[in-house]
């Protein structure tokens, strides 16, 4: 297998898969593939690793520190310039929680340089815009519903399609995950909050690793890494010698969510802080409440609107309101 950049133009390598791939049997050539900690680094390590791996021996093995500070990522920025492909096998140790966690992240100049994030919450996976703080799927019990667990202590593949025209498709283990797929002609009811701004698009560099926004912390293995121009498929070797499919239309998205979906209503923190209140409860006996940290309110939500005691449901702007 050949362990650094496979590149599309060369021709005597008729199985080259991606732009860029990578499955580590040659090492870290840590210049093509550099860590990255954006704003600070205070914990978190990307280290050659040969006590997991994916396929051959090695992996890049990823320790998240708990807080912002604690993250840490690696990847390239040798990305296809327009739509592209991304294919990831993933470790994870710890199981999701109701805590808000990224494991990839991509540098968006439509975002004006800030992330396009890939990660998690209320135990589902989710796609998360830095600028705005808005998720897809909306993070309601019918939108949690739509997407899928990512389950820990096992190999998983992960897919994804960003397109410029807005769209973004994902699968787990080769089945579409109904919550993470959005764009031009698809349907999902549950993307008010990601469609609510026009999105498109320009992605600059793609990082995987880990970061969360509250105490959070987790060790990821990553392996057979690749961004492409066409569809990789689970079954590809990083290093152009696998038998994956490659094809060049843009996917079907209207499979059903991958197993393991675990609904939740419990949210995790906000990185947005404010000191708006949002209205008081109603006098009357609430029938549920939310924990403090958890969402209680905001346009399109269904859920609980009132906060357990010793919290406040506080707003966070038109989409958010948050028990603090």
């Amino acid at each position: 297998m050949f362990g650094q950049l496979a590149l599309l133009a060369l021709p005597f390598l008729p199985a080259v898969i991606g732009q860029a791939s990578n499955d580590f049997e040659s090492g870290w050539d840590a210049t093509a593939w550099p860590q990255y900690a954006p704003d600070c680094a205070q914990g978190g390590s990307v280290t050659l690793d040969s006590t997991k791996a994916h396929s051959g021996k090695n992996s890049l093995k990823v320790v998240g520190a708990g807080g912002y500070c604690g993250h840490a990522f690696f990847g390239t920025t040798s990305v296809p310039k327009g739509s592209f492909y991304t294919r990831s096998w993933v470790w994870m140790t710890t199981p999701l929680t109701s805590e808000h966690v990224t494991f990839q992240v991509m540098p968006d100049t439509s975002l004006n340089g800030k992330h396009l994030r890939f990660g998690a919450m209320s135990e589902i996976m989710m796609y998360n815009r830095e600028t705005d703080d808005a998720t897809l799927p909306d993070l309601s019990p019918q939108g949690i519903a739509t997407s899928a667990n990512l389950p820990a202590g096992a190999w998983q593949c992960i897919e994804q399609y960003i397109g410029t025209d807005g769209t973004i498709n994902t699968w787990l283990n080769s089945v579409s995950v109904a919550g993470l797929n959005v764009g031009p002609g698809v349907t999902n009811a549950n993307a008010n909050g990601w469609t609510r701004a026009s999105y498109k698009p320009a992605v600059t560099g793609v990082y995987w690793g880990w970061e969360s926004y509250g105490g959070g912390a987790n060790t990821f293995w990553f392996d057979d890494v690749a961004v492409a121009t066409t569809r990789i498929g689970c079954g590809a070797s990083s290093g152009g010698s696998g038998g994956g499919s490659t094809p060049t239309s843009k996917p079907v998205t209207t499979a059903p969510p991958a197993t393991t979906v675990k609904p939740s209503t419990t949210l995790a923190t906000s990185t947005v802080k404010t000191t708006t209140s949002a209205k008081p409860p109603a006098t009357s006996a609430p029938s549920c409440s939310q924990p403090k940290w958890a969402q209680c309110g905001g346009i399109g939500w269904t859920g609980c609107t009132v906060c357990a005691a010793g919290s406040t449901c506080t707003i966070n702007g038109d989409y958010y309101s948050q028990c603090i």
